[in-house]
């Protein structure tokens, strides 16, 4: 099953918390968040990202720093090597921000706020900081480091003045031996340019030639002792420098526990300034957290959508109603909002600010199971049902009463009465677990299912009927049409279209709706064609009740959903697609979409069968006996038509 925090895009919210850290640990660590389980911890880190949030507000944002490369300097002082001048000053720098975030967080002590303890856990390391600000100027050791450096460096500069003079003494004089007026170096010592045909006529030794061979630098021999010296003072140099950095070395590995400590304290605070950054971002407000099952969500936006063009979404649903069904037009918002309360939900059990009123409360779950998106897949040859199906048992498997289930388009993608009675079943499978659950839906049977189910609510996506526009407004407690005929009226669908659609739609309804009920369609004397289309014809007359309907024949034994109980057939069906079904010695009248076969007449009985025998009382099969033998003007034979529903 895909994960949830995939679904309702929680991941999303983690990248955009990653953004708002500088270190990788942090962001590591944020990439990780998911929701407590603990109410106690919940709360705490609630109040965590309320705490950073009010020093953000009050003193801007917090001088963290990134801390690259310390971790890897610290295992490298662990091991014994030898520090280079750029880590050192990564060291330094870290100190550095330490120091000021200590200072910050010293100034949020005026605030009251818990966030400022974290700066008595700095450690005070400005004594490191000094030495190796001392001794590293420009990523290099500076001369200043040791008497013993700046000594030899003096001596270097001396000796190379000299080879620098007898050199250039050189070119003045012999000026037609060279292709160039100038000094210089090869392998790190200095050379004269001499022309090709005079270096045999040159004392020195070559140390190396131009591309084109033309050209011959020549170390003269008149310098050849000084380079020499200058060469031993550069080793000097050298080893004097490793001294200097294996000393620093050493004073960072001697600091190593605490530099530990403040990169623990600076990831802390970088993690949870992240979530304080992206409260404000989203102008997000900590929310109550409770272990009752309830939601409400006072008008609360999605955080993935622009604020400007997002509906507020207003969802309550208390301890006496564990399940609403969602129902409304396509494009109306339906998916949004189930994500909006999964998102939302998962957002504050995992410690941060959701964009919504403060009066907003979320329970605490177990666990976050949705369906939502056809899931279709070509790769596991999964259609779209298939895909729900396979969600959905899945969904049963680790459902329980602290679960938060959010299905999309529940019992979509087959034939709609079998889709209409799975989807019946499943929510009163969760409605008798006594999870918390939130349905879409298209299905009327299901809506009417929600009006009488105990701790089932309806509620409907709002739609104005003027402009035929969706408001994107969860309105509670109602159910919502599909509005699909206005919609094509709207779009320009001929009028006898819309009238034959009208009486297909609702043809086993007629007798419950009254004539105001039904839309006024726009008449026209103009034909109207489809393009493309072949022309209509004239349709023939149809049979009074659907297809479905007529399958079902008294005596076959049936299933009805979403209790599942098993009937059988007193009566076919009459012009509202409503069967006559004997259920434990009573007579109802049930829609034929709630229907199943399960063993059909012909199996059960044979071809002559009197069914007076199973559905008349003793006192009619004994009056009909008397009139099949003579008339009898007293005798009654009183028929059950039972009761609808």
């Amino acid at each position: 099953m895909n994960s949830s925090e995939t679904i309702l895009e929680y991941d999303k919210i983690k990248e955009m918390l990653c953004a708002h850290a500088l270190s990788e640990q942090a962001r590591q660590r944020l990439m990780a968040l998911s929701p407590y389980l603990e109410e106690k911890e919940c709360r705490r880190r609630m109040e965590e990202t309320t705490a950073a949030r009010t020093v953000l507000d009050a003193l801007g944002v917090p001088p963290l720093t990134a801390m690259t490369q310390m971790e890897q300097i610290l295992t490298l002082c662990k091991a014994g090597s030898m520090l280079i001048p750029e880590q050192l000053v990564s060291v330094g720098q870290f100190i550095i921000s330490c120091n000021r975030v200590k200072s910050y967080l010293k100034k949020a002590e005026a605030l009251d706020s818990s966030i400022a303890c974290y700066g008595y856990s700095i450690a005070d390391l400005s004594a490191l900081h000094q030495e190796i600000d001392r001794c590293i100027r420009n990523d290099q050791v500076d001369g200043s480091a040791s008497p013993t450096l700046r000594d030899i460096r003096r001596r270097e500069e001396n000796v190379k003045a000299q080879v620098q003079n007898k050199l250039n003494d050189i070119l003045r004089s012999k000026k037609q031996y060279f292709s160039d007026n100038m000094v210089v170096t090869r392998n790190g010592r200095f050379a004269l340019p001499v022309k090709r045909e005079y270096k045999n006529q040159f004392a020195g030794s070559v140390l190396g030639m131009s591309g084109t061979g033309g050209t011959y630098f020549i170390e003269p021999a008149s310098v050849a002792k000084l380079q020499e010296e200058l060469h031993s003072l550069q080793i000097e140099e050298e080893n004097e420098i490793r001294k200097i950095l294996y000393t620093l070395t050493a004073l960072v590995d001697e600091s190593s526990a605490e530099l530990k400590l403040d990169m623990e304290a600076m990831e802390t605070l970088d993690f949870v300034f992240a979530k304080a950054k992206l409260s404000a971002q989203m102008n997000a407000v900590p929310a109550v957290i409770t272990t009752e099952r309830r939601v409400s969500i006072q008008n609360g936006r999605h955080p993935l959508i622009d604020p400007k063009v997002c509906v507020p979404l207003n969802f309550n649903a208390d301890s006496s109603c564990s399940g609403v069904v969602i129902t409304g037009p396509n494009t109306g918002g339906k998916t949004v909002a189930l994500k909006t309360v999964g998102l939302l939900s998962m957002m504050a059990q995992s410690g941060l600010h959701v964009p919504a009123d403060a009066s907003s409360v979320f329970c605490m779950n177990n666990a976050y199971l949705c369906d939502i998106g056809d899931g279709q897949s070509i790769s596991e040859n999964l259609s779209t049902f298939s895909a729900h199906m396979t969600h959905i048992i899945e969904i049963l498997r680790r459902a329980t009463s602290e679960s938060l289930v959010l299905l999309d388009e529940l019992g979509s993608g087959t034939d709609p009465a079998e889709g209409m009675g799975i989807a019946i079943a499943v929510l009163e499978e969760l409605r008798q677990r006594g999870c918390l659950f939130v349905v879409t839906t298209h299905y009327p049977e299901v809506k009417e299912y929600a009006q009488s189910a105990y701790g089932m609510m309806n509620a409907r996506m709002a739609f104005d009927r003027e402009t035929l526009q969706p408001t994107y407004r969860l309105e509670q407690g109602k159910a919502g049409e599909s509005c699909a005929l206005y919609i094509a009226q709207r779009l320009g669908l001929p009028p006898r279209l819309l009238e034959r659609a009208y009486e297909e739609a609702y043809r086993e309804k007629k007798n419950r709706r009254t004539p105001e009920e039904k839309p006024k369609f726009a008449q026209t004397s103009e034909k109207v064609d489809l393009p493309g289309a072949p022309r209509l014809q004239k349709s023939k007359p149809q049979p009074a009740v659907s297809a479905h309907a007529a399958k079902f024949r008294m005596g076959d034994s049936v299933l009805v959903y979403p209790q599942k109980e098993i009937g059988i057939v007193f009566h076919p069906a009459n012009e509202r697609g409503e069967i006559g079904v004997q259920i434990k010695g009573g007579k109802k009248w049930i829609n034929h979409k709630r229907l199943q076969i399960k063993v059909p007449a012909n199996e059960l009985y044979p071809p002559d069968y009197d069914f007076s025998i199973v559905f008349d009382t003793v006192a009619n099969r004994k009056a009909r006996h008397r009139m099949e033998k003579q008339h009898d003007p007293n005798a009654v034979i009183v028929y059950d038509q039972g009761e609808t529903r």
